[in-house]
């Protein structure tokens, strides 16, 4: 019988975020005792310095980011995790440079959840993401590489976005129903089959106003594979 993997979570980014994603984890695994669960090592560490900061600032800055997320990674692969988990979309775009130096395989986030778009047949992606995320263009690169068609937002738009991410959900508040809405208008008439949530304060909303199939939740795939790498199977939601 093949050992079951343990799961180590890099988070903090933000806590709440990093809450959402392990509750998803809970929910998804197919278990009936508490024993059937994942072994699971959380390591939640809020003083990351924020990464669409980071990125934007310059190399000294998005160094630092890199550090910070290096020595959680290694902190986790030392304490015996056998895949890692990284709930912060932003955070990818050092995905790839983490994996090199580390041991232990690391889930990329944005990959499967193109991989999952692209299974379900989609075809234009409308993206919902943090400045950071947008201006590097991690998700255009493997939509576009995937035969897909990205959709970022207009500035105006964007910033919204970006509102509703840092000035509400980051600040415990529930999100505006409102802002979003305007987002949802610009998607649907642009003629996107779905939208990324790829954000996790985003994928908070989304628990709070139970938002329809349109959204696509980064966060949902990585719970997902997080369970499936580990040995264990889904449960059906």
């Amino acid at each position: 019988m093949k050992e079951e993997g343990i799961l180590g979570v890099l988070g903090g980014m933000g806590p709440q975020a990093t809450n959402t994603f392990y509750q998803r984890v809970i929910d998804r695994t197919q278990a009936e005792a508490d024993q059937e669960h994942l072994r699971v090592l959380i390591w939640s560490d809020a003083k990351i310095p924020d990464r669409t900061a980071g990125i934007l600032s310059g190399p000294a800055q998005a160094e630092e980011v890199y550090q910070h997320l290096l020595s959680g990674a290694r902190l986790l692969e030392g304490a015996g995790c056998t895949v890692l988990a990284i709930p912060c979309n932003t955070s990818h775009y050092f995905a790839d440079r983490l994996q090199e130096d580390l041991k232990i395989p690391l889930i990329h986030m944005i990959r499967e959840t193109v991989s999952a778009i692209h299974a379900m047949g989609k075809k234009t992606v409308g993206i919902l993401a943090t400045d950071g995320t947008v201006r590097t263009g991690i998700y255009q690169k493997e939509l576009t590489a995937a035969g897909l068609i990205p959709v970022t937002l207009p500035e105006d738009l964007q910033k919204t976005v970006m509102s509703i991410i840092y000035d509400e959900i980051k600040k415990g508040e529930t999100g505006s129903r409102e802002k979003f809405g305007e987002i949802d208008t610009y998607l649907r008439k642009t003629g996107c089959d779905c939208a990324i949530l790829g954000c996790t304060e985003l994928s908070v909303y989304r628990v709070l106003h139970r938002l329809p199939p349109f959204y696509i939740d980064a966060m949902e795939v990585l719970a997902e594979q997080a369970i499936l790498r580990c040995g264990k199977q889904l449960r059906n939601v």
